[in-house]
């Protein structure tokens, strides 16, 4: 099969859908692989390096989509990329289309068979092409929380982990899933006075065995979560519905019972955001205010640690793109149910049925 990998331009996006390693792999078994030129730039890849592993480098996304069979990718689709998707292409990326019917209608009418990482499910249960960046954007979270609870950045003023005689700053985090539970490591670490909201009781078990006396952990009702927002100084959403729009989880009544220099961290924005205030930002203008409290909503989290994230994320999606180029998306997937569960669309239509119950539209 014939791959191509085009340079990201999504706004700060440095990641790549496969580092030299990867091209590597997928050569020595039989494909060939072609590469925007510098696709790998944001990460420190020169073209050199995608040749050393026997790549060939094409000048522009136009000659790679037209030479590619299955197009592998970081970040949705731009406009621009839609329209160079044809029905015989295959395109494996992040999607998230539970929030974005304009990409939907694009990808439905490209014809295009599109394979998400966020729905390819893994046996032993889990969103394994997810867990790797939801690690990445769970540990970012509070590092960022942190930064803007500076007041230069018009935050509180409060240090997380506060200091002898000092109470540290109260961090809520809505989601006891993978980043969630990444994010309570990262602020345990800091000293931080931590708690773990879910409905999953057998999940808030299995947290306060994990972190045993380090954090607190409460059910995820609407009268805790309104408790929690007007008590903490770092609120951290980190829930996920698959494949589907996030539950708005924090109203703008609760926001207007926060301290003034509050910080909001929306993990979930990629699927519409689980805050009733957030909407996308960038890694350019990260962060706004409502109501006196800062929110933090970049779509693309895991981008402004791009080496990091590609290695992780590549090391994640390598095996299902090796066995998608042996076999054809057909084959791959009727012999993989879990890769299977990565299909959102294909001849047209949605096939993903919390994609389209989200954007209300048919499943097919």
């Amino acid at each position: 099969m014939k791959i191509g990998v085009p340079k990201e331009i999504k706004n700060h996006e440095y990641r790549v859908g496969l580092t030299p390693p990867s091209v590597a792999e997928l050569v020595a078994a039989g494909h060939e692989v072609v590469v925007e030129t510098k696709a790998g730039a944001g990460i420190d890849f020169e073209d050199a390096d995608y040749r050393a592993a026997g790549a060939t480098i094409l000048p522009d996304a136009r000659s790679v989509f037209a030479g590619a069979e299955m197009i592998v990718k970081v970040k949705e689709p731009q406009a621009s990329e839609i329209a160079l998707l044809e029905p015989r292409h295959l395109l494996f990326t992040y999607l998230h289309l539970a929030a974005d019917k304009p990409q939907a209608e694009g990808l439905m009418a490209s014809g295009a068979t599109c394979i998400a990482y966020e729905t390819v499910t893994a046996q032993g249960g889990g969103l394994p092409l997810l867990k790797p960046m939801s690690e990445v954007a769970g540990r970012m979270s509070v590092q960022v929380g942190a930064h803007y609870l500076e007041k230069e950045q018009g935050g509180r003023g409060v240090l997380l982990g506060g200091v002898p005689g000092v109470a540290p700053a109260k961090v809520a985090i809505l989601g006891g899933g993978v980043s969630g539970i990444n994010a309570a490591q990262m602020a345990v670490g800091m000293r931080a006075d931590v708690t773990i909201y879910d409905l999953n009781m057998a999940r808030l078990a299995e947290l306060d065995m994990f972190f045993s006396s380090q954090i607190k952990t409460a059910y995820a009702s609407k009268a805790a979560i309104a408790a929690a927002v007007k008590n903490a100084h770092l609120v951290i959403g980190a829930v996920l519905v698959p494949g589907a729009a996030a539950p708005k989880l924090v109203t703008r009544e609760m926001l207007k019972t926060m301290k003034r220099g509050s910080v909001l961290v929306d993990i979930a924005i990629d699927q519409g955001g689980c805050f009733e205030t957030s909407h996308a930002t960038t890694h350019e203008d990260p962060v706004f205010e409502v109501d006196g409290v800062i929110h933090y909503c970049v779509a693309n989290m895991p981008g402004a640690v791009a080496r990091t994230s590609a290695f992780a994320l590549n090391n994640a999606t390598l095996p299902f793109a090796v066995k998608l180029a042996n076999l054809g998306a057909d084959a791959a997937m009727a012999a993989d149910p879990h890769l299977a569960a990565g299909l959102n669309v294909s001849g047209g239509k949605i096939r993903h049925a919390a994609v389209a119950e989200a954007l209300d539209l048919p499943l097919n």
